[in-house]
């Protein structure tokens, strides 16, 4: 049974920039919460996300190919948006991808870079700390 909650998804060619896009319209928009197809990539970026303070959470709600995550979207005291910007920047059709040197700082420091590495999905800040370069997946300031 489909939890009557989740919304249905249709697929589409880059899930990743999906995720994004629900996010940032959802954010323009002043919505408390997004939902969005769930995937493992999705998780990780989620994660990351949460851990920086980006977005207040999120969990998974039905079971299956009806599965989706619920998004809390975050705001500040006065309905400051916490996520001014999000880009994707690595694509299906153009891959970005740099070493551990070579690693973009987002906005002077004030942003972060989302780096898909051999050791997993990380900010860059972390990849940094590590030694590791990877695909530069999104920014997010």
């Amino acid at each position: 049974m489909v939890n009557a909650s989740a919304p249905r998804f249709s697929s589409v060619s880059d899930p990743i920039a999906d995720l994004l896009t629900r996010i940032r319209n959802a954010n323009l928009a002043y919505k408390q919460e997004t939902y969005a197809p769930v995937s493992k990539a999705a998780a990780a970026i989620l994660d990351i996300l949460d851990r920086e303070g980006f977005i207040d959470g999120y969990e998974r709600v039905g079971e299956g190919v009806g599965a989706a995550f619920r998004i809390r979207l975050k705001y500040g005291p006065r309905k400051q948006r916490t996520i001014t910007g999000l880009r994707r920047i690595s694509k299906p059709g153009r891959r970005i991808y740099r070493g551990r040197d070579e690693l973009p700082r987002v906005r002077g420091g004030l942003g972060i870079a989302i780096v898909s590495t051999s050791q997993g999905v990380m900010t860059d800040r972390e990849a940094a700390r590590r030694r590791v370069g990877g695909e530069i997946v999104a920014e997010v300031w």
